[in-house]
């Protein structure tokens, strides 16, 4: 199966932003996932993480839901753990980059690390889950947005109204409470805390 492969941003490291055709600032994709694929490493097959076989951060159980179109990369019609083992970081960054940066408006946070942050989060404990965190740090920050998961126009404009330091802070804060929420609750995650709470304050 034959996947479009992207471009890497070519222009000088240290660049944080972009402007759509309107002139309003966005956020890179580019800059954001080698954090992503830094914290989530290569293949690993952990009896005890629920979404199964993982290889750059997307679980099998992700990529079955997914279905044949999207990740059938050995080519014999199904969607298994020797996908998961077949799947390039090219791949991957296809994934993150139409599944989750694109779909989920992250570009228009404007702010550089705090996109990649909102991004990076979204990947290891859902998209949902971390758009609440996100919330949460924005309400922490002075502005009183509605906690609901969906990072819809009313957040995004909160986010880059605040200073992003503060939300990052607040976010970071979120983050590590959220680990110790779910290690408290499920203590063979205790393996993972180390990780997570690097992660976290990263």
């Amino acid at each position: 199966m034959r996947r479009t492969r992207f471009r890497r941003d070519q222009r000088q490291p240290g660049c944080r932003l972009r402007l759509r055709e309107g002139g309003e600032l966005m956020s890179w994709f580019e800059l954001a996932i080698p954090t992503v694929l830094e914290h989530e490493g290569g293949y690993v097959d952990d009896p005890d993480d629920h979404g199964g076989a993982t290889n750059y951060g997307i679980s099998l159980r992700y990529l079955k839901k997914q279905g044949a179109d999207v990740g059938d990369f050995d080519g014999d019609g199904d969607v298994d753990v020797d996908d998961i083992r077949a799947m390039s970081v090219d791949d991957a960054e296809h994934i993150y980059r139409t599944l989750w940066w694109d779909r989920f408006g992250y570009g228009d946070i404007v702010d550089q690390a705090l996109a990649t942050k909102v991004f990076d989060l979204a990947v290891n404990m859902g998209a949902r889950q971390a758009h609440r965190l996100l919330q949460r740090a924005c309400r922490a920050a002075g502005k009183p947005v509605t906690v609901d998961g969906l990072l819809g126009p009313v957040t995004l404009g909160a986010v880059n109204d605040l200073p992003a330091t503060a939300v990052l802070a607040a976010l970071r804060s979120e983050a590590a409470g959220f680990y110790r929420v779910l290690i408290a609750r499920d203590p063979v995650r205790r393996k993972w805390q180390t990780g997570w709470l690097r992660r976290a304050y990263s």
